[in-house]
């Protein structure tokens, strides 16, 4: 394993135990894949934590959660006075908002703003597919969605491993039914892009195939064609003669360029402009205005 696969490793395991200082997670799911198979992953690693679980479209309280709060029609000052009483800097509260689609964009950073705490991780649900609650009295407001990846400290988008040749026909039945029963669609193995922000501004990304099963994550690696000189592309484009045969190709490699042996002498010198004189220039030493130097 080589040391950025460790590295992403080790960042995604500390961010699901809570240990990466890191206040504000965002989890982006669609219909196609939802975000609660993370979320039941991120509970059974980070422990007995107090959970705080303010609903919006569960109706059942989940078996892991400590408080559970049901906020549909309560204002978002109500839901943060109700949290606000349980934050208390002695225990680590894990707040959860199964869905932040129901807070207008123009409130939504005060209430995030409300909910946050130096002893308190917030994590959110964000339905990229569903419409946003746009305030109408604020028609140049920036979108949830865009205000939720901007202030994120830690952004997580799940997707549905879907293989080529099937995307087409699990999107036209999606398209048509809006819900597909096709077995890639949430489902406990899907795709994972994590991107973190640390303190410093330094933002790092990584892609993983993620099985809450097996409880297990696997790095996901683009393959890079690699980058060859291709001279079939110049044929046809003028009447000149544009590509190289072998042979000049091999008489270029040989070519020694005069730079590349001052460099071999005078590579110690640091980047000062160091001039040599030769036999042939033509230098007058009782000319001070001639002087190189």
């Amino acid at each position: 394993m080589t040391l950025s696969n460790q590295n992403a490793d080790l960042l995604l395991r500390r961010l699901l135990l809570l240990k990466e200082p890191s206040s504000f997670y965002v989890v982006f799911d669609s219909v196609s894949q939802g975000g609660h198979p993370l979320l039941d992953e991120l509970v059974l690693l980070c422990g007995k934590a107090h959970l705080t679980y303010l609903s919006f479209e569960t109706i059942n309280r989940p078996k892991y959660a400590t408080e559970f709060i049901p906020c549909l029609g309560q204002t978002p000052q109500q839901i943060v006075q109700n949290v606000r009483k349980q934050q208390t800097g002695a225990i680590k509260l894990l707040i959860v908002v199964d869905s932040l689609n129901y807070i207008f964009n123009s409130q939504l950073p005060e209430f995030i703003k409300g909910l946050m705490h130096p002893s308190t991780v917030l994590v959110g649900i964000f339905h990229t597919d569903v419409l946003d609650s746009l305030d109408p009295n604020h028609k140049s407001y920036p979108s949830s969605h865009q205000l939720l990846q901007f202030m994120g400290t830690t952004l997580f988008t799940v997707e549905p491993l879907i293989s080529d040749d099937r995307e087409e026909t699990i999107a036209n039945e999606t398209a048509h039914m809006f819900i597909s029963s096709a077995p890639e669609l949430n489902s406990s193995k899907f795709r994972l892009s994590v991107a973190n922000r640390r303190k410093s501004g330094r933002a790092v990304s990584y892609d993983f195939i993620m099985d809450t099963k097996l409880h297990s994550a696997e790095l996901v690696k683009e393959a890079q064609a690699p980058v060859e000189e291709d001279e079939s592309l110049l044929k046809d484009l003028t009447t000149f003669n544009l590509t190289t045969s072998s042979k000049e190709k091999l008489a270029r490699e040989q070519v020694e360029l005069p730079f590349m042996e001052a460099q071999d002498s005078l590579g110690s010198m640091g980047g000062a402009i160091v001039y040599e004189f030769e036999k042939d220039d033509d230098y007058d030493e009782e000319d001070p205005y001639e002087d190189p130097f």
